[in-house]
């Protein structure tokens, strides 16, 4: 079992963390996705952990001075082709 994984219990919980770091929040029913703003840059995703998540993409970055196409891509390294299959040995602490 997973320390942490995305699963529909935690999506208040990553709600309440937007909210706490300044973001508004809200459902788009029409199209099934959450929504979140701040200081101009709005963002969808289809959970609030995958919302979360996004918003973890746009921190990391900072925010851009102004928009362009794909400013929150990185290429390099290029992992998608090299990510293990199969997860590390470790000592989880749940097991601890």
């Amino acid at each position: 079992m997973p320390t942490l994984s995305a699963y529909v219990n935690v999506e208040n919980t990553a709600l309440v963390i937007l909210k706490d770091k300044g973001y508004t929040i809200w459902c788009d029913e029409s199209l099934g996705m959450y929504g979140c703003e701040k200081n101009g840059w709005d963002f969808l995703a289809n959970s609030a952990t995958e919302l979360l998540g996004v918003i973890g993409i746009y921190e990391y970055h900072g925010e851009p001075e102004n928009y362009k196409e794909y400013w929150w891509q990185i290429n390099e390294p290029w992992l998608i082709d090299s990510i293990p299959l199969e997860k590390p040995v470790f000592k989880s602490v749940v097991d601890k």
